[in-house]
């Protein structure tokens, strides 16, 4: 069975006679169905009825469903209520706006607004340096999406995309005091989406693209680049592959291979798939084949897209045109930035010795871990409740952290590769084993360590 998690945490409120026996067969269902109990609390105690909310984590939406089901289904007792902890914790938002300075009485107005910041306004007049001096700029990013290409939900749109960039917000504040913003654009043409950024980049320090499909982000990126001066990265492209070459970094090490020896499978080529292709090139990988929706791509694959001509000049030297499971038989690494259960345990099986599986798809991977781990020394996922999660939340705080410290305009090649190796260096000799290769989001000496490799490299 598949494993709960918190994603899916539901609190049934329970009620019935004290002879039901509430508690004891509510648990017992819930237990029975699969699911894990995190907290009980007995909410009325009468004589002719007691009251108990049972806290889970499920597998689905589905599962939780089941339980509730299984619990009304119990001679003497009835579901009051069902509350999903998702969603209750995204009620009226995750984030908001809160003044750094009093506003209590005259005097602080007179500073902070009128008469006051005109002197403010006309400093950055005459020096427009002092915008980001005096103003949010010089700790500000905005976190920018068309919501077409969302976590793996797709094209779902800038509105259903909001709950996304407000997470993310928290994200940048959370573990890199950073301030962030979601800026959510109703349109998905590149010039649009380039021009508005451009409009709105005085307030900002720094830009974050997030969730904009394959392949309009490269070119929203590369414009983007040219016209601002202020960094601008997308964290599905980079994120990705700085904490996947840490992740390998870390992985090889304990089954003792180089990079440049290792026979690598990808499937995925779009934003996530192009970027650690290229960034494992850059760091010596010479042996990648890449899989999309088409299959392998190699010298014969037709295709004006310049990310995919890319994989033609660089990757797949032996020009393979099989299938991902002939591909995979004595590969070393499979690196999955795709679609759910692409793959078989034979796949796994298959591949060679001490192989590397990172299954990446979210919420749910290219193969479940628990298979992979019975062939595989090495399984990452990109889920928080597996071990060796690779999350974004390792690179992109730091980096702007870095950025926004430094004064930074330009995002280099040696940047992403000296942040990978930041946070590789964060797992000790010690500590590294197969479930432990990448440090915990939690840690707070990655952020430290990122931000200082980006100001090295600056």
């Amino acid at each position: 069975m598949a494993s709960t998690s918190p994603g899916y945490g539901i609190t049934i409120r329970v009620e019935g006679a004290p002879s039901a026996q509430p508690v004891a067969e509510a648990t017992a269902a819930i237990t029975k169905a699969g699911a894990t109990i995190t907290a009980l609390d007995v909410v009325e105690s009468l004589l002719e009825r007691v009251v108990v909310d049972v806290t889970c984590d499920t597998i689905n939406a589905d599962h939780a469903e089941e339980i509730t089901k299984a619990i009304s289904a119990l001679p003497g007792l009835s579901v009051r209520n069902v509350s999903d902890r998702t969603f209750l914790l995204h009620l009226g938002g995750k984030i908001e706006v809160q003044s750094k300075v009093p506003l209590k009485t005259r005097d602080d107005l007179s500073r902070a607004y009128t008469p006051g910041v005109a002197r403010i306004c006309q400093a950055i007049v005459d020096d427009p340096a002092n915008a980001r001096r005096l103003t949010i700029k010089r700790n500000t990013v905005a976190v920018v999406t068309d919501g077409s290409a969302v976590l793996g939900l797709g094209n779902i749109g800038p509105a259903a995309a909001l709950p996304v960039m407000e997470g993310k917000a928290a994200l940048f504040k959370r573990f890199g005091d950073v301030d962030a913003w979601p800026v959510c654009l109703d349109t998905q043409d590149v010039d649009e989406i380039v021009r508005t950024v451009q409009l709105i980049a005085p307030a900002y320090g720094g830009i974050n693209l997030e969730d904009i499909s394959a392949p309009r982000c490269f070119e929203v990126e590369r414009r983007l680049r040219e016209l601002l001066d202020i960094p601008v990265f997308h964290d599905d492209q980079h994120g990705t592959a700085i904490v996947v070459l840490a992740a390998l970094r870390n992985s090889l090490k304990l089954v003792k291979k180089e990079l440049a020896d290792c026979k690598i499978i990808m499937s995925g080529a779009g934003a996530a798939g192009t970027a650690i292709a290229r960034l494992l090139t850059i760091s010596g990988a010479k042996n990648i084949i890449a899989f999309d929706t088409k299959g392998a791509i190699h010298s014969g694959t037709k295709t004006q897209d310049p990310d995919r001509r890319w994989f033609i000049h660089h990757c797949n030297p032996t020009d393979f045109s099989g299938t991902i499971s002939e591909g995979l038989k004595n590969a070393d690494i499979f690196i999955g930035v795709s679609a759910p259960n692409i793959l078989k345990e034979s796949d796994v099986a298959g591949m060679g010795r001490d192989a590397i599986v990172f299954a990446l798809a979210n919420p749910d991977p290219e193969i479940d871990p628990v298979i992979a781990r019975k062939h595989a020394t090495v399984v990452a996922t990109g889920r928080s409740d597996q071990p060796n999660q690779i999350n974004n939340v390792l690179a992109f705080p730091g980096i702007f952290r870095g950025l926004l410290d430094a004064n930074a305009h330009k995002i280099t090649d040696e940047l992403l590769v000296a942040t990978a190796e930041a946070i590789a260096g964060c797992v000790s000799s010690e500590q590294l084993n197969a479930s432990f290769i990448v440090p915990s989001v939690f840690d707070p000496n990655v952020v430290k360590a990122v931000a200082a490799a980006v100001k090295k490299c600056v």
